[in-house]
C-alpha cells in the first residue's frame, strides 16, 4: 500500500507560532496533540463540549506558559462551530491547524440501533468535521499563510468493528471527508492527514454522557468480554500524539498507529480487488 507516501509538499514543518485549533480537546488524543503542540509553541484554541473538563485544559495549558482560549464548542452545531471559528480568529488573527477530534460511539448491533443513536453519530462524528471544513478552510485559504486540517477518523473506518454500525459508517465517512478535502486543496498550500487509530486510551467508551437528553440517553458501553476480544494493543494519546506531529510534518495522508493493523486493512483491500473477477 502507497497511502503514506505525501501527493504534494504542502503542510507545516514548524509549530512554533502557529494557530491551532483543536475540537474535542479537552481529554484523551485531543488534549495530548494540544500539550504536544504547546511544547512546540504553538498557540491554542482548544474546543470542547464539556466545560468544567475544558477550564482545566485551559488551566493547565496556561500555566506552563502557552497562549490559549478554551471555546465551549458542540461540533453537531453549526452555528457553534461558526462561533469557535469567529472567536479563533479574533483572538490570534489566524488558524494554522484545524484538529477536527471530537467524536462519540454507541455501542451494540448495527439492527437495533435507534433512530436517535444514528442521528447523534452523524451530527458529532461526521457533520462535526463538515462543519469544520464549513468553518476553518476557506479562512485558511483565504488567509494565505498555508495550514494544516486533521481529522480524526478511526481504524474502524477502514476496517468495520462489529456492534459499532454508527460509528464505523460515520468514521468511513470521515476517512473519505479527508480523502476528499486534500485533493481539492492540493497547491493550496493547506495540508490533509486522517487519523485512523485502534484502541487508544481516553473516555469515547463513556461518550454517552455528553449525548443530549433529546437523543435519549443511554450508558451502552463494551462489556468486559467485548474489550478481551478486540484486537491490537491500548495506546497511550501522547505517543499518538507524537505520531500525529511527525505526520503533519510530512502532509501524510493517513495516520496509522498499530503496525497489528496492517494485515486487517490489507485483507479487506485483497477482498475489494477480488470481487473484481466477477465485474463485467
Amino acid at each position: 500500500m502507497t497511502g503514506n507516501v505525501s501527493e504534494s509538499q504542502d503542510g507545516l514543518a514548524d509549530f512554533a507560532g502557529k494557530v491551532a485549533v483543536i475540537t474535542g480537546g479537552a481529554s484523551g488524543i485531543g488534549l495530548a496533540f494540544a500539550q504536544a503542540l504547546a511544547r512546540e509553541g504553538a498557540k491554542l484554541v482548544i474546543a470542547d463540549i464539556e466545560q468544567g473538563a475544558l477550564e482545566d485544559a485551559v488551566r493547565r495549558l496556561g500555566e506552563r506558559g502557552t497562549e490559549v482560549i478554551g471555546v465551549k464548542t458542540d461540533v453537531g452545531d453549526r452555528a457553534s462551530v461558526e462561533a469557535l471559528a469567529d472567536r479563533s480568529w479574533e483572538r490570534f488573527g489566524a488558524v494554522h491547524v484545524l484538529a477536527n477530534n471530537a467524536g462519540v460511539a454507541t455501542f451494540g448491533p448495527t439492527q437495533a440501533m435507534s433512530h436517535e443513536d444514528w442521528l447523534w453519530s452523524m451530527q458529532v462524528n461526521l457533520w462535526g468535521p463538515i462543519h469544520g471544513v464549513e468553518a476553518f478552510v476557506p479562512r485558511m485559504i483565504a488567509q494565505g499563510e498555508g495550514g494544516h486540517v486533521l481529522f480524526t477518523a478511526s481504524f474502524a473506518g477502514l476496517v468495520p468493528n462489529r456492534e459499532l454500525g454508527p460509528y464505523n459508517v460515520t468514521k468511513a465517512g470521515v476517512v473519505a471527508l479527508a480523502e476528499s478535502l486534500r485533493k481539492d486543496v492540493r497547491g493550496s498550500g493547506i495540508g490533509v492527514s486522517v487519523l485512523c487509530p485502534m484502541r487508544v486510551t481516553s473516555n469515547i467508551d463513556h461518550s454517552y454522557r455528553n449525548r443530549p437528553a433529546e437523543l435519549g440517553r443511554s450508558t451502552s458501553t463494551y462489556s468486559a468480554e467485548d474489550l478481551a476480544a478486540l484486537q491490537g494493543r491500548t495506546l497511550a494519546p501522547e505517543a499518538v500524539a507524537a505520531l500525529v506531529l511527525d505526520a503533519i510534518r510530512r502532509n501524510q495522508l493517513y495516520i496509522h498507529t498499530h503496525k497489528e493493523a496492517e494485515p486487517l486493512v490489507r485483507g479487506r483491500s485483497e477482498r475489494i480487488a477480488a470481487a473484481f473477477a466477477h465485474a463485467l
